[in-house]
């Protein structure tokens, strides 16, 4: 695996329909009460709408980015650790908005990962209806799968819009921490919140 590029395609998944989003989205303004004919701003707001769902969501057609890998050297094994990674997603449970920065570690075994892996594997996963959660899951997944390092992390903190702009109406952080492997170690989250 060290040395090469490991690809893994999106089985199912087919690619969206701007012409089918872009006619929801008139249906939706209708359903809101507004008339695109009697406000002029509004006229062009469906198809901009279809190519920002089409750009927010790219991750739903394409393949999982193929990560460079590098044999680790003898003795070399420490911690590796992508911190600050600025990403945003839409929410699964309302299409709005969620964003934050992430940080990605990884305990390699015999693989180093190229230093853009883990920023690809978060774009990537973002770019798509998505759950906090399940962000981080997806991201330890391709990890293990691609480079089989002793250990993973992932802890992402974000800011979700669907609770700052309903129900509770409030601003707050949400962080959300995936360990694998000898990462999951008490002694290497400390380690990790001291980093």
């Amino acid at each position: 695996m060290c040395g090469r590029r490991v690809a893994h395609e999106n089985p199912g998944k087919a690619r969206g329909n701007p012409d089918q989003v872009r006619d929801a989205i008139v249906r939706l303004i209708a359903a809101l009460g507004l008339d695109l004919r009697d406000e002029p701003e509004l006229a062009a707001t469906p198809a901009r709408v279809a190519e920002f769902y089409a750009e927010v969501f790219a991750g739903l057609s394409q393949p999982t980015p193929e990560l460079a890998t590098f044999p680790a050297p003898e003795g070399e094994r420490d911690l590796v650790v992508v911190r600050g990674l600025p990403f945003h997603s839409m929410c699964v449970h309302h299409f709005a908005p969620f964003f934050g920065r992430a940080t990605i570690a990884y305990l390699p075994d015999r693989a180093l990962v190229g230093i853009s892996g883990p920023a690809r594997l978060l774009e990537h996963h973002a770019r798509r209806p998505q759950l906090q959660e399940r962000l981080g899951a997806a991201i330890a997944d391709e990890l293990e799968r691609q480079v089989a390092p002793r250990g993973v992390a992932v802890v992402i903190r974000a800011r979700h819009l669907c609770m700052e702009m309903r129900g509770i109406r409030t601003r707050g952080v949400v962080e959300t921490r995936t360990l694998r492997g000898a990462l999951a170690d008490p002694a290497w989250r400390s380690a990790l919140d001291r980093a």
